[in-house]
C-alpha cells in the first residue's frame, strides 16, 4: 500500500463524537477547497456506521458550499428509515456550523433476479496506457500553470487516461472518454470499504467531459467550474484494488451547467457502478461579475 493510499483510508476512518456523529479529517495536500470525492466518500462511511453489514446501492448528493481544507468537517447522520429490505439515510456534513454537502444513501442486499448490461466498449489495457506521470511528462509544456504546482503529487488513486484531460493539456473533442483506475494497493475484504474509496474516485475525472466540447479557452474565455452534485449506483460487487474502466460522457450543456455521467466496468466486462453528476461552468468574466 502507497502512502497515499494509507493517509486516504486514515481520512476515511471517522472519529465517532456521539451518536450518530462522526467527524472527518481533511486531505493535508489540499488548497483552496475540499475535494468532492472526500467529502462524498466520509459521507458515505459515516452513513455505512449506522447500517448494520448491507452495502451501499446507491447515494444522491449535492455540495452546497465549497468546503475549507482547515477545518473538519462534522457529519450527521439521520436514520431515516430501516425496512425489511432496504436502508435509508441522509447525511448533512458541516463546517462551522453551516451545511455544506448533503447525501441520501440507500442500501441493499443484493437479491436473485433477473440480469442484463451494456457491453464494455473496446478500450487499450491498462498496461498500454500512459501512467499519470508519464502524461504529464508528454504534456508539460502545455499544462496550465495552476496544475503544475499540484500534478507531480502522489496521489491515493492509479489513475491513467487513454485520452488527455483538459486539466492535462488535452485539447476540445466530442464523444466518450475512457479512464482506467484503481486503489494505488490493497484495499482489503472489507466490500463496504472498496465501495467507499470509489465513491471518492469517481469524482476524480468526470467534470472534466462537460469542458471537453468546449475547451479550456472556449469561445466564452476560460471557465469556473465546480461540482454541483454528485450520484453513484453500485450495481454489483466490485474490487477497486483491480483495474476498473470509467466510460465516461457529456451529452449536454445549457445555462451555465453542464451534466455528465459515466459507468464502470471490470477488466472482464463486468459493469458494476454508474454514476452522474452536474457541475457549474461559468466564464471567468461572468464569474467575477457576480462577486462585485
Amino acid at each position: 500500500m502507497t502512502d497515499t493510499l494509507d493517509e486516504l483510508l486514515e481520512i476515511l476512518d471517522l472519529e465517532e463524537i456521539d451518536f450518530n456523529i462522526f467527524r472527518g479529517r481533511n486531505e493535508p495536500s489540499r488548497h483552496g477547497r475540499l475535494f468532492g470525492g472526500q467529502v462524498a466518500a466520509q459521507a458515505l462511511v459515516a452513513a455505512g456506521r449506522t447500517v448494520d453489514g448491507l452495502p451501499a446501492h446507491s447515494l444522491h448528493s449535492y455540495f452546497l458550499r465549497p468546503g475549507d481544507p482547515s477545518v473538519p468537517v462534522v457529519y450527521t447522520v439521520d436514520r431515516i428509515r430501516d425496512g425489511r429490505s432496504f436502508v435509508t439515510r441522509r447525511v448533512v456534513g458541516q463546517q462551522r456550523g453551516k451545511a455544506i454537502f448533503n447525501m441520501a444513501a440507500s442500501f441493499h442486499e443484493p437479491e436473485f433476479s433477473y440480469e442484463h448490461q451494456d457491453d464494455m466498449p473496446e478500450a487499450p489495457l491498462p498496461d498500454q496506457v500512459p501512467t499519470w506521470l508519464e502524461r504529464m511528462e508528454q504534456v508539460w509544456a502545455r499544462l496550465p500553470e495552476e496544475m503544475k504546482k499540484v500534478a507531480p503529487s502522489p496521489r491515493p488513486i492509479d489513475v491513467r487516461h487513454v485520452e488527455a484531460p483538459t486539466y492535462l493539456g488535452g485539447g476540445s473533442s466530442r464523444g466518450p472518454t475512457q479512464v482506467w483506475m484503481k486503489a494505488d494497493g490493497k484495499l482489503g475484504d472489507d466490500p463496504f470499504l472498496h465501495q467507499c474509496v470509489l465513491a471518492y474516485a469517481t469524482d476524480i475525472s468526470l467534470l472534466d467531459n462537460i469542458l471537453r466540447p468546449h475547451g479550456r479557452l472556449g469561445k466564452l474565455g476560460p471557465m469556473m467550474v465546480a461540482s454541483i452534485d454528485h450520484a453513484v449506483w453500485f450495481h454489483r460487487p466490485l474490487r477497486f484494488d483491480d483495474w476498473l474502466l470509467y466510460v465516461q460522457e457529456s451529452p449536454v450543456a445549457y445555462g451555465a451547467r453542464g451534466y455528465a455521467r459515466g459507468v464502470l466496468f471490470t477488466t472482464d466486462g463486468t459493469l458494476v457502478a454508474s454514476t452522474t453528476q452536474e457541475g457549474l461552468m461559468r466564464p471567468v468574466k461572468e464569474a467575477e461579475d457576480r462577486t462585485q
